[in-house]
């Protein structure tokens, strides 16, 4: 007989942030990226997430012999951890060293390449189960998309491409009276298993955990492992993916976010029945139980679900035109820095900064921005894609040589 199991997923992520580039900047300052800024969000964030969280997550498994979970961890977020925070990828890896800590594969660059260039987002999936295998010495079966960006044509994608599992949203209007607390078969695929995120047991944490003016505030372990527990029952798994940042900088320490989660694991796994699977843990374990289609693509993002926080307006949509129709002349460069430079600029925290969008959704684009509006985060974006031109051009005239 299975045990009862929470899949506890958290997604690791830092992008390059573009710097305020200004139109004097094109075609004499090829330097896009706010190193400066960078760095103090990343030592920022890893004194109040990182190293706390990887500590936490490390006790739990040196104490309960049954607590695993499940990470992706970004191509820009491992570039800038060993830059400037060895000893947090040092933690990453000894967690992963347990055996009981699997890493998903996803696109390096955190991308939306897979809406705009297949060969683009499989070079970029490729390029991070390589990165991953470097830096942690393990393989990656499941795939999860940036975002959660999930449709029937990726879960298609990814069984061909050889995956075994894939993440998505539990979206209400998809699952309609179906629970996300199942495995399920992506429609029209064999061999590859779906699972979906219990959004309203994960945002309890993720979103609303600090919210005095919630109902539930303040949440305890014992009030969430009942309703994790009902959740539960009759199914096989709770699904609980979130951002790792959760833990320390949406959810500062002081709320008690830190003693909260180690309290609840301790709570779950003091039940004999209870237990928690890796992302392929739960799909050794579990046979779908039915198929799901999502023939339109879904995300975990904003109350809509969809692409519109990154395609939703003219800006986000030009933007992203743009950096797309420079794939072939980049590519056919063979420059190495014009083309590292190109890919960080496929992120996808770029679009997300030019959203527009107003009322609760808007104030959660407000809070990751580091621009003063949505329109300097396009001006910026625009003037860096002009000097990418440049040095394409530049590259074109010296026969191909670094210009």
């Amino acid at each position: 007989m299975s045990k009862r199991g929470i899949v506890l997923y958290l997604h690791v992520h830092q992008p390059y942030r573009v710097r305020n580039y200004s139109v004097f900047d094109t075609a004499t300052d090829h330097d896009y990226f706010d190193d400066t800024a960078n760095k103090q969000v990343f030592e920022k964030v890893a004194d109040k997430s990182y190293r706390p969280m990887n500590a936490l997550l490390q006790k739990l498994l040196d104490k309960h012999p049954d607590f695993r979970l499940s990470l992706s961890i970004t191509g820009p977020f491992i570039e800038q951890a060993t830059q400037w925070a060895p000893d947090v990828i040092a933690s990453f890896k000894k967690l992963v060293s347990s055996g009981r800590v699997e890493i998903v594969a996803e696109t390096y660059n955190h991308s939306l390449a897979f809406f705009y260039s297949r060969s683009e987002f499989e070079y970029q999936v490729k390029l991070h189960q390589d990165k991953i295998r470097e830096v942690f010495g393990v393989e990656t079966s499941v795939f999860r998309n940036t975002e959660l960006a999930y449709n029937d044509k990726l879960a298609k994608w990814a069984e061909d491409y050889g995956f075994r599992g894939i993440l998505a949203e539990g979206w209400d209007p998809i699952l309609q009276w179906r629970s996300p607390n199942q495995v399920y078969r992506p429609v029209g695929t064999k061999n590859i298993s779906l699972l979906l995120k219990n959004y309203k047991l994960s945002d309890d944490v993720a979103f609303r955990f600090s919210d005095r003016d919630w109902n539930d505030w303040p949440l305890n372990a014992d009030t969430y492992n009942d309703w994790v527990g009902m959740s539960a029952d009759g199914h096989s798994i709770v699904n609980l993916f979130m951002d790792y940042e959760t833990f320390g900088e949406h959810q500062w320490h002081d709320t008690g976010i830190f003693d909260f989660y180690e309290n609840f694991v301790g709570k779950w796994l003091g039940a004999p029945d209870n237990t928690f699977y890796t992302v392929s843990g739960a799909i050794d374990e579990f046979s779908p139980v039915s198929e799901i289609s999502m023939p339109n693509t879904v995300t975990w993002a904003d109350t809509e679900r969809d692409l519109t926080a990154w395609t939703g307006n003219s800006m986000q949509q030009e933007a992203l035109r743009y950096i797309y129709a420079m794939e072939d002349d980049i590519l056919r460069t063979n420059d190495v820095q014009l083309i590292a430079d190109w890919r960080k600029l496929q992120t996808s925290d770029n679009f997300y900064y030019m959203c527009t969008k107003w009322f609760a959704d808007g104030d959660v684009h407000a809070y990751f921005s580091p621009y003063d509006s949505p329109y300097d985060a396009f001006l910026y974006y625009l003037n860096v894609i002009r000097d990418l031109r440049w040095r394409l051009h530049q590259n074109h005239h010296t026969g191909g040589l670094n210009g």
